[in-house]
């Protein structure tokens, strides 16, 4: 089992180049789709016979799976190859967000997978790749990378993460804060903690707060990420001591450019919840033992947790850290997020 091949795998995937799959029913050779062009199809494929892999909740929506089927983001769907699709007609096929500029697609038909648990790590793969989990797949062939069902889960196991350097580091909410920096040697993400005050034998109080470039960084409205972050770290500052730690979770686990496409099927009709989904990814694919390590590694077991999401609790505390109190973020909607919180409020129970 190694996460370094999983790694390779990913750096492929986003190169556009080919990689091998394997389970213990069998391996698969794909290509990410928003990844390939003329050239690198044609070397993968001369023949265009590659068959497509996409997930069940984007099948649902092309009429080739049911909606218990697409409740689970990793459950593989098998498209046969047609004639007609080409490399323009696949990406309409993965991408949703081009569902209203191309409404009429197929007939489409649905084959039995060979190899059911590789084509299911491989959807995993490819969310652990920030792309969108569709392929052109075909047999046993050349490729730039190779990994395994039990590769892949390892790739981003919390267990790896470890401190990799301090500093003090005073900010606008707390002049008397420390930042801690945490890396894995299996993958780039580097998630970081604020740990403001001196510590004490009281529970801190904590927020998990994942890194959302549009609202922390360029004040979007769409959201309430930013307003929350500012408002965790007074609220932080206010108590004995406490710790903001920011994590690497772009898009609740999806990344940037799939949260992008969120918001452009957002633009679309769609809220939030539903946008993940249609693009063939779960409604939170955050990991939260990664917050869990890195509490583990601050030496803190049991926190006053900063969150008006339920989900967050229950996450931390199934990685082992006791929240012995939740509180609350109390902020004000705009126009422009209205909906979204509803949606958080009705769809994923966010005690707003």
């Amino acid at each position: 089992m190694s996460a370094r091949d999983a790694a390779r795998a990913i750096d492929a995937l986003r190169r556009g180049w080919a990689v091998t799959v394997r389970a213990e029913d069998g391996a698969l050779r794909l290509m990410a789709i928003e990844g390939a062009d003329a050239v690198t199809t044609k070397d993968f494929d001369p023949v265009g016979e590659a068959d497509i892999l996409i997930s069940a909740a984007r099948a649902q929506t092309l009429k080739l799976a049911n909606q218990i089927a697409a409740a689970d983001p990793d459950m593989p769907v098998l498209i046969a190859r047609a004639p007609w699709i080409d490399n323009d007609a696949a990406m309409a096929i993965a991408d949703p967000v081009r569902d209203l500029a191309s409404p009429l697609k197929g007939p489409f038909l649905a084959k039995a997978l060979a190899a059911p648990a590789a084509a299911k790590a491989a959807l995993r793969l490819a969310r652990l790749a920030g792309i969108l989990p569709a392929f052109f797949v075909t047999g046993e062939g050349a490729c730039e990378g190779e990994a395994s069902a039990q590769d892949i889960a390892a790739y981003d196991d919390a267990a790896h993460l470890g401190i990799a350097t301090r500093a003090r580091l005073p900010v606008s909410a707390a002049e008397n804060a420390e930042i801690v920096a945490f890396r894995s040697p299996d993958e780039p993400r580097e998630h970081v903690a604020l740990v403001v005050g001196r510590r004490n034998a009281a529970p801190p109080v904590v927020r998990l707060h994942s890194e959302c470039l549009t609202g922390d960084v360029l004040g979007s409205l769409k959201c309430d990420c930013g307003p929350q972050l500012h408002q965790a770290l007074h609220q932080i500052a206010d108590a004995q001591w406490g710790v903001l730690l920011y994590l690497r979770q772009e898009g609740r686990g999806i990344g940037l450019v799939n949260k992008l496409r969120a918001y452009a099927l957002q633009d679309q009709g769609f809220d939030t919840v539903d946008a993940n989904v249609r693009l063939g990814f779960a409604v939170d694919a955050r990991d939260f033992s990664v917050a869990a390590r890195m509490l583990d590694l601050l030496g803190i077991g049991a926190v006053r947790l900063l969150t008006n999401n339920p989900g967050k609790v229950a996450g931390l505390e199934a990685a082992g850290i006791e929240v012995v109190e939740r509180l609350p973020i109390i902020l004000p909607a705009n126009p422009h997020n209205e909906r979204y919180l509803a949606t958080k409020r009705d769809r994923t129970g966010h005690q707003l």
